[in-house]
């Protein structure tokens, strides 16, 4: 009888190699072609072309838009992971289920609906507007979407780690006299803060590569509403392809630094957990 384990997959060499040739011909070609089509603008041209002032105004509206819209998905994706893993009450499925609605509904669709309800003879928009609040066409139309679609990776990125929480030490906390307050800031918190930040870095990630859902009720001005996504299509269809690919190698750079970051922030909670264990 041979002592080799049986494996229920083939071996290391024929996964491996198909798993290059996947990642290959998938991911990195069609990325390197980026870097190969903007190196022929030379490094003079293709520093003019991602720091000329429409596209230094969408890096702006882009990334400072991301970084609140994603501090809000912080806040309430906690509060709603929070509720969905702790709480057990009517309709919890239905509200569960419809966290993922932004996974589901295509982003062109997205943006229709949000124009639709936040312009100003829209269903919300009606009480805006009056305020004073333009929701739909300005800044506060592309914040609106940007939430929208970031919302989800936090609260499916928390609540499993929410989920897994030992209530026992909570338990143990509250009966040597700690107040609930006490209890969560430091016992429960610094336990979820891994996880908090990657579901924030997974929204604003997402945010910042967001297009379908935001041309609909952004109003595409440019210098004041336009974003990133959207000038590269600009250029695209004025056949400027390098410097398209210009402004696409800062996003990829960016968006690869982001990925870092979440890895680094994945490896940390697993190391806070293996310390606890």
């Amino acid at each position: 009888m041979s002592n080799k384990r049986q494996r229920i997959l083939p071996g290391f060499h024929l996964t491996l190699g198909i798993c290059l040739t996947y990642l290959t011909l998938l991911v990195f070609i069609p990325l390197s072609t980026i870097f190969i089509r903007s190196s022929g603008l030379g490094w003079e041209s293709f520093w003019r072309a991602i720091t000329s002032p429409q596209v230094i105004a969408s890096y702006k509206v882009t990334f400072g838009i991301s970084f609140l819209a994603s501090l809000t998905n912080a806040f309430f994706g906690f509060i709603a992971a929070w509720v969905l893993s702790r709480y057990r009450f009517p309709g919890h499925g239905f509200f569960d289920s419809i966290v993922d609605l932004p996974f589901a509904l295509p982003t062109a669709v997205a943006g229709i609906s949000l124009t639709a309800l936040y312009s100003q003879n829209g269903w919300i928009g009606q009480f805006l507007y009056p305020l004073g609040i333009k929701s739909a066409y300005s800044l506060i139309g592309i914040y609106i979407a940007l939430t929208f679609v970031g919302f989800p990776f936090v609260v499916r990125t928390l609540q499993p780690v929410i989920e897994g929480l030992d209530r026992e030490i909570e338990e143990a906390g509250a009966s040597l006299g700690a107040s609930r307050w006490k209890v969560f800031w430091k016992i429960v918190f610094p336990s979820l803060l891994p996880a908090l930040f990657t579901g924030y870095a997974l929204a604003f990630a997402r945010a910042i590569g967001e297009y379908g859902s935001v041309i609909f009720i952004s109003g595409n001005m440019p210098m004041r509403t336009e974003i990133t996504p959207l000038v590269i299509v600009k250029f695209l269809e004025n056949y400027q392809y390098q410097q398209a690919t210009a402004v696409a190698c800062v996003m990829l750079v960016i968006s690869f630094l982001i990925l870092l970051i979440i890895n680094a922030l994945q490896h940390w909670s697993v190391l806070i957990g293996q310390a606890k264990n």
